[in-house]
């Protein structure tokens, strides 16, 4: 699977942040779901308009973000 087949950044469309593709839904709204403990079930009841594979592909994502850019943490 291709994130980029589900995620778009659109100046025009939530400041520009990256959102699934046909959305307002933040990717990053969907990772503060996920690192609350929220399942993917109850991440799509709550917004209809994701699937399994949107969510995935938000996975994906932030993987590549991560594997692009390290946060310094500090000791």
């Amino acid at each position: 699977m291709a994130w980029q087949d589900y995620i778009t950044v659109d100046p025009s469309i939530c400041h520009g942040k990256a959102c699934i593709k046909g959305t307002r839904i933040m990717v990053s709204v969907i990772l503060d779901n996920l690192a609350a403990g929220i399942s993917n079930d109850e991440i799509i009841k709550s917004y209809p308009s994701l699937n399994q594979e949107s969510i995935r592909a938000t996975i994906s994502y932030a993987a590549e973000l991560a594997r692009e850019r390290v946060v310094g943490i500090p000791i």
